[in-house]
C-alpha cells in the first residue's frame, strides 16, 4: 500500500486538495488497490479558503513520516491565512523529508511557494500560479526556482502547477508515479476523463 501525506495548510483551497483524495480513493476502489490517503494538519481542525471547517485525520505531531510514500499539498489563499501554515517551520520540514527522502511531491498552484520557502526548489525548473496579474511567479524565482512557463512541470519526484485548473492532472500523475501509466489511464477513464 502506498501511503500519501495529504499536507493541508489552514486556508487551503478545498477543490485542490479533493482532486487527491478523490482520484487516489478512486484507486483504491476501482484501480489496483494500492493508495491511501491520510489528511494531515498542523491543528485538529482547519478553515478552508471560502469558510468550511474541516477536521484532519491526524495532526503533524500524530504521524511517523517514514511510513509515508509521498507528499501532496493544495494551494490557497493568503487573505485565508494559507501562507502561516505553509511557511511555518512544521510545515516546511515535512517538505524537506520527503525531499531528502526522494519521496514525490505533489502540489497544487501556490503550494509550491512553500517547496520553494523550504529551500527544494533552488535550481529546480517549476511553476506555480501564472495569471498575469499575479506576483507569485516573482516570488518562487526568489526562492531560487528555475520558473517555467508551461501548466505543470515535473523536475525528478516534483510536480509543480499554475492554478487550480490543473488539480485534476496533477492528481492523476501522481497516482502514476505511485502505481503505473496503465493504471493511471484506468482510473482516469472509470473518471470520465
Amino acid at each position: 500500500m502506498k501511503k500519501v501525506l495529504l499536507l493541508l495548510a489552514n486556508g487551503f483551497e478545498a477543490v485542490e486538495a479533493s482532486v487527491f483524495t478523490d482520484v487516489l480513493g478512486w484507486n483504491k476502489w476501482e484501480g489496483d488497490g494500492a493508495t491511501e490517503v491520510i489528511t494531515v494538519g498542523l491543528r485538529n481542525q482547519l478553515t478552508c479558503t471560502w469558510n468550511f471547517t474541516v477536521m484532519p485525520e491526524k495532526t503533524v505531531n500524530d504521524i511517523q513520516l517514514d511510513e509515508f510514500d509521498a507528499l501532496a499539498i493544495p494551494g490557497g489563499f493568503e487573505e485565508a491565512g494559507f501562507y502561516e501554515d505553509a511557511f511555518s517551520t512544521p510545515f516546511l520540514n515535512i517538505i524537506q523529508h520527503f525531499y531528502s527522502n526522494q519521496k514525490p511531491i505533489a502540489s497544487i498552484c501556490v503550494a509550491s511557494l512553500a517547496l520553494g520557502k523550504s529551500g527544494i526548489l533552488k535550481g529546480k525548473k517549476a511553476t506555480t500560479y501564472n495569471h498575469s496579474t499575479s506576483k507569485r511567479k516573482e516570488q518562487l524565482k526568489n526562492f531560487g526556482a528555475d520558473v517555467q512557463n508551461d501548466l505543470i512541470v515535473q523536475d525528478g519526484n516534483i510536480i509543480t502547477s499554475s492554478n487550480p485548473g490543473t488539480a485534476f492532472a496533477v492528481a492523476f500523475l501522481l497516482l502514476e508515479k505511485l502505481t503505473s501509466k496503465k493504471n493511471a489511464e484506468h482510473v482516469k477513464d472509470l473518471m470520465g476523463f
